[in-house]
């Protein structure tokens, strides 16, 4: 079992305040770690610990979760105030450039952080600051959206972002939390892997009582621009538009007996980020951060050397 880590409450210039884990020399490479759904910091857990001789290891619980503010209307929780956190959460904490790491939605943002600072990126502002990216688990946004529009397999998988938007869950969550959200969203069909191990579900099921965290959970879901048509709905070919490349060094790991996420959000990987170096993860489900840590540590550990 792992303990606790330290946390500061950080102040950003976004209106929001977060808790945050810091920890590794100050003056070391930065590695800023997003957390995805329904979790926190500690789903870096094993790998906080790994990096913190070598690299200065930032890990907040993002807005909506845990202690962290939570604001509880869905507009708080769009994607550009997500990316604009972790860039005002940098410079809070004086870190210039930094590797962006993020799994599951926290995978989500750290595509789009890494979009938006990439040298000569998205956001003029932030661009050359990102250097580069280590994504787990997490669909890049040009590969997600066209699935959705032409693949059964990864419509039916995401079936439950339906449920978790749909008015008539709100009673759900205010009765059951989090927990009952996710056996209605699923029914039965628990992600490969569970949801956490035993030594770490008390403190989730602790988090999920709070049910200004529960709706503020399920906002990162209803504030998101994604379509997920109805499975019913025809499945056609989206108009191609050009979708900006990821020119920056960027690590894909990806856990292969992920329900919601199966491979083939993988295929034209390459031709989106140029500079990538994807791993597979065999014979594990979607929380490879915790479910499988030395083969997170070891895929981070080979790309970080890279310089």
């Amino acid at each position: 079992m792992i303990g606790d880590f330290e946390q500061q409450r950080v102040k950003l210039s976004t209106g929001v305040e977060l808790d945050v884990v810091d920890m590794g020399p100050k003056d070391a490479p930065v590695l800023i770690f997003l957390h995805g759904f329904p979790e926190s910091h500690r789903t870096w857990r094993h790998q906080l610990p790994h990096f913190a001789d070598r690299f200065r290891c930032i890990a907040p619980d993002q807005r909506g979760y845990r202690g962290s503010s939570k604001p509880q209307d869905v507009e708080s929780y769009t994607p550009d105030k997500l990316i604009a956190d972790i860039f005002a959460l940098a410079d809070a904490l004086g870190a210039g450039e930094f590797t962006i790491v993020g799994h599951d939605w926290g995978g989500a943002i750290a595509w789009g952080v890494a979009l938006g600072g990439q040298p000569g990126g998205l956001h003029p502002a932030w661009a050359g600051r990102v250097t580069r990216a280590v994504i787990a688990n997490a669909p890049h946004p040009g590969i997600f959206q066209r699935l959705l529009a032409t693949n059964e397999d990864q419509r039916a998988a995401s079936q439950y972002i339906r449920t978790f938007r749909d008015p008539a869950s709100d009673a759900i969550i205010e009765e059951h939390g989090i927990a009952g959200i996710l056996a209605h969203a699923f029914a039965g069909r628990v992600p490969s892997g569970g949801l956490q191990p035993a030594d770490e579900i008390g403190r989730l099921l602790k988090d999920w009582e709070d049910r200004d965290a529960c709706r503020a959970m399920i906002n990162w879901y209803r504030g998101s621009t994604i379509d997920v048509p109805a499975m019913d709905e025809p499945y056609t070919e989206p108009p191609a538009i050009p979708f900006p490349k990821l020119a920056i060094p960027t690590l894909v790991i990806w856990a292969l007996d992920d329900v919601a996420l199966p491979p083939c959000n993988l295929d034209g990987m390459e031709d989106l980020v140029p500079d990538v170096t994807i791993v597979q993860v065999p014979d594990c489900g979607h929380f490879v951060p915790w479910d499988a840590p030395d083969a997170v540590n070891r895929a981070m550990d080979a790309f970080l050397v890279q310089g």
